[in-house]
Parts: structure tokens; C-alpha cells; sequence
């Protein structure tokens, strides 16, 4: 008879809940490594600030324990479950992956946000303790249990495409003509996922499986594809970071840091191809339980980080939010780099919705809501502890506001935005007609950001938490211009200008 092993159902729950608090400040060596190496490499002003700001992000929240990013993420659990492991537990396995999510997401040393809501389709009610996760589970032969979690926020998995290919079209094609649809919300530089066969939910499994694999590209360029979806790799890699998207979608050398793929027989009339993005605060581990106790993950070396310290750049426009008017933010260009200082207001999804009501049934905007001449952050920071004014407050996807941006320059009075990543054309519209102005701080660097916020003022809608709309002190908070007062957007110009360097630097003999 096969030897058994016991798994217990403390060391089952302790060891998801640690390996949750580990990676949501230690980001993985191999993204690091590859991240440092795509730095020293940029030639873009842009995205090297960018990339500079990322990975100076992740050695703070490394050196002090706070998440690398506001969005700490829906919980994603692989398991193998070997045939011979007993169980010494009385919750079922799925029970005992959910109150490790529980006691990860409610430490009080380090709280990570919830952002997991019941009845999706309705009342979208806050679990409040980030469950349940999604988990996948396998049974194999042997006698340990295999995990590999992940914490997946949603500006990358908002990004995720499928599609059935007729079997004889081109998979890289699809890849290139449907990246510059994600946009930059999913805040490259990244990995991408990719599942190939299967049935539909197959595909898309193996993309999200595919993002659990250490950074090789380096590796397999160097010693050349043995297979062809190690050809289809390289393929995609090259042709990607062509594309000239670069950091935060600014313009650049480099988009994707790698292309996972995995692959599944399929239909012979079928060729089911799926994509999800990995953003900048990649989240994920693998340890294997034998009965011998809780895992606990190894410690990093803070040596190994880059040694890249960002500081603003000498000519940083220094920015007064207290008494900004309209005529100083038309002479703001795209790309420059901004430096703010004074007051602002926060709110997102939620409070757009509620202001929205609250606007179209003649009630008007709560007492002590005003937003005239004045900045909104779009951001659900995670909640402070100890000494924090606030915890790690990076900026969400901006695009997601876009059909109230007319409603919210019209009515209120506002007079710009900051947020990550593009604009859609609804949005940059409405800031064109009004002559506002689209800024972008750098998702990825949530902890940095935090670091300008002086003091914070809960203004309106606290049953809203983190999306409530708060007064935000901000003292020298980098910003970029991303959408100026006559609609230009950094997002078009800076990828395109780049797209035309990259098609020049490969022209240059080497």
C-alpha cells in the first residue's frame, strides 16, 4: 500500500493565509530581474520614469510590509491534491482555502483591500474578507498537496479576450490585433497569458495557469525554441513589444516582459485561443504541503532588487490644486510631468453611480460636495495601519468613468481627472468640449503615491468604504499629462511615435 500523508487543517489554512501576505509585498525575483533589465534597456523618458516608479514602489512595500498595489486582487488557487493525502480537518477543502483568505485579507499588520462582491449582478454586496476564491482543484497520484495562488486585480483580468479561430487562421495575428484593444489598464510592462485548445473555459484556465511560470524569455532567446509554442512565444514577444505600448501605455521598448502558453487538444473543427495580462504587481506563489507542518515562503534578499531609487525630474511642473484655474491647466501638454500639492476629492465606480442619481432626480449633490475648480482621484485605496494617514492608493482604470465624465464636467463644476491608463473616445470628448484636462498617476505604484497623501477627510457616502468620496492632502503627488484641454492624448501619441523609433532601431546596423 502507498504510504499516506496527514495534511492538518491549521498548517492547510496557514499556509494560504502567509503565502497571500507574502506576495502582496514581495514581488517574485524573476519579474524583478526582468523588470530592472527592461529599465536599464528604455530609451522612452516616459516609461523609464514609469518603471523607475514601479520598481521603487515594490522595494518600499518590500522594506515595509504594504501591498504593492490598492488592488490586492481576487484569490485564484490551483490544487493538486494527491491520491494518498488524508485529511486530520473538519472543513472541506474549499472552506479551508476561504478562511485562509480570511485571516490573509483582515491581518491587522498588514490589511489588503476587499474587493470580492456577492450577487454580482445586482446588489454587488462587499464580502468584506475578499471571499470566496477561485480555486481549481486536481486529484493526482502521489501524496502532498501542490498549491500555486495568485491575487489577480481586476485591471488586468478586465483585459482577459477569447476567441474561436477557424483552425487555419494565425494565432499570432489575433495576439498582435487585439493587444492595442486591452489599452493600458492592465499597467504594462507584464506578462501575457495565453491558452490555446480545449473548449472555451478551457482555454481560459490555461491562460491563467500559464501566468503562474517564472520569466524565461531571456533563457529560451538565448538558447533558440525547441518547440513551436516556444516558436510561437518568441514570435509573439518580438512582435508585441513592436508595438511600441510600452510602461503604462506612455510609449516604449517594452510592453510584455514574457509570453506564457499553454496548450490542450482540441476540437478538429476549433481552435479556441484565450489572453489574460499579468499587470506590474505580479502575485504569485507555489509551495507544496507533505504533512511535515505549514509552509512558510523564503524571505527575499533586498539586495537583489534593482537599485533604482526614482526621484521627480528636475522639471516637474509644481502644481497648487488650491488655486488652479482654467487658464493655467490649458498651457499643461501631454507627457509633461506634474507635481501636485493641496487638495483633492477621491471617488470611483460607486460614487459616479451615486452622484449620477442623486443629480438626475434633482436632490443635488450631498452638503460639503463641491467639485468646482477642482481635481478628482479616481481610487479605493486599502485601509491604513498604524501611523498611515492612508494605506497603498494607486490609481484605477480611468475608461470605466468615461460615461459619466460628461455628466461630471458639466454639472459639478470639475475641472480634471487623474486616473490610470487611457481614455476612450466618450471621455476624451467630453474633455475636449469642456476643456478639461485627463492625468494619470502610475498603476503599480500604489505605496509610493500614498507617500504624498499629508492628510485625509471623509467627505460623503461612508457606507461606500473605499470607493467613498474622501478629501485627499496631497503634497508633491507625481502625475502625468495624459489628455490636455484640446483632447490630445499621450496614449495615441507616445505608442505611436514609438512603434516609428522601434521600426528605426532595428533599421541601424548593430
Amino acid at each position: 500500500m502507498p504510504v499516506t500523508s496527514t495534511i492538518r487543517q491549521d498548517d492547510f489554512i496557514r499556509s494560504i493565509a502567509d503565502a497571500l501576505q507574502h506576495i502582496s509585498y514581495y514581488h517574485p525575483l524573476d519579474f524583478l530581474t526582468a523588470l530592472g533589465n527592461a529599465y536599464q534597456r528604455e530609451q522612452s523618458p516616459a516609461a523609464r520614469d514609469a518603471i523607475a516608479q514601479m520598481l521603487t514602489n515594490s522595494r518600499m512595500c518590500a522594506e515595509g510590509h504594504r501591498p504593492i498595489c490598492q488592488d490586492t486582487g481576487v484569490v485564484v488557487v490551483f490544487l493538486k491534491i494527491g491520491m494518498h493525502v488524508r485529511w486530520d480537518a473538519q472543513l472541506s477543502v474549499e472552506d479551508m482555502v476561504n478562511e485562509g483568505v480570511r485571516q490573509a485579507y483582515r491581518d491587522p499588520d498588514n490589511l489588503l483591500r476587499a474587493s470580492i462582491v456577492t450577487d454580482p449582478a445586482g446588489a454587488r454586496t462587499n464580502t468584506r474578507d475578499n471571499t470566496p476564491a477561485v480555486i481549481h482543484t486536481q486529484i493526482v497520484q502521489g501524496r502532498t498537496v501542490d498549491v500555486t495562488l495568485a491575487a489577480k486585480g481586476s485591471g488586468s483580468e478586465n483585459k482577459a479576450r477569447f476567441v474561436i479561430l477557424n483552425p487555419s487562421d494565425d494565432i499570432a495575428e489575433w495576439v498582435l490585433e487585439t493587444v492595442p484593444t486591452m489599452g493600458a489598464g492592465w499597467c504594462p510592462p507584464g506578462m501575457l497569458g495565453i491558452g490555446i485548445g480545449g473548449t472555451p473555459e478551457k482555454a481560459m484556465v490555461l491562460a491563467k495557469q500559464a501566468l503562474m511560470s517564472p520569466i524565461d524569455m531571456h533563457e529560451l532567446k538565448a538558447r533558440g525554441p525547441r518547440t513551436r509554442l516556444e516558436e510561437l512565444r518568441i514570435e509573439i514577444f518580438d512582435r508585441v513589444n513592436a508595438l511600441g505600448i510600452g510602461a503604462q501605455g506612455l510609449g516604449g521598448l517594452t510592453t510584455v516582459l514574457d509570453v506564457k502558453i499553454l496548450d490542450y487538444p482540441t476540437h478538429a473543427a476549433s481552435l479556441p485561443v484565450a489572453i489574460i495580462p499579468n499587470c506590474a504587481a505580479t502575485r504569485h506563489a507555489h509551495f507544496v504541503l507533505d504533512g511535515s507542518g505549514s509552509v512558510e515562503l523564503p524571505v527575499p534578499n533586498l539586495d537583489d532588487w534593482p537599485k533604482v531609487d526614482w526621484a521627480p525630474a528636475p522639471t516637474a511642473r509644481r502644481v497648487n490644486l488650491d488655486t488652479i484655474t482654467r487658464e493655467e491647466i490649458r498651457r499643461w501638454k501631454p507627457g509633461e510631468s506634474l507635481l501636485l500639492s493641496g487638495r483633492l476629492l477621491t471617488g470611483r465606480d460607486a460614487t459616479h453611480k451615486r452622484i449620477a442619481d442623486l443629480l438626475a432626480s434633482g436632490t443635488g449633490l450631498p452638503a460639503g460636495v463641491d467639485f468646482t475648480n477642482r481635481f478628482i482621484y479616481y481610487v479605493g485605496p486599502v485601509d491604513p495601519v498604524r501611523d498611515e494617514i492612508v494605506g497603498p492608493a494607486g490609481p484605477t482604470t480611468a475608461t470605466r468613468m468615461d460615461k459619466f465624465t460628461e455628466m461630471m464636467l458639466e454639472r459639478t463644476g470639475l475641472l480634471g481627472m487623474i486616473g490610470k491608463a487611457e481614455r476612450g473616445p466618450t471621455g476624451i470628448d467630453a474633455i475636449t468640449r469642456h476643456e478639461a484636462v485627463y492625468l494619470i498617476a502610475i498603476g503599480g505604484a500604489a505605496y509610493l503615491v500614498s507617500k504624498a497623501i499629508r492628510a485625509s477627510r471623509l467627505v460623503a457616502f461612508p457606507e461606500l468604504g473605499a470607493e467613498a468620496i474622501y478629501e485627499f492632502q496631497v503634497e508633491n503627488m507625481p502625475v502625468t499629462v495624459a489628455v490636455d484641454t484640446k483632447g490630445t492624448s499621450v496614449h495615441s501619441t507616445g505608442p505611436a511615435e514609438w512603434r516609428q523609433r522601434i521600426i528605426e532601431l532595428k533599421a541601424i546596423p548593430h
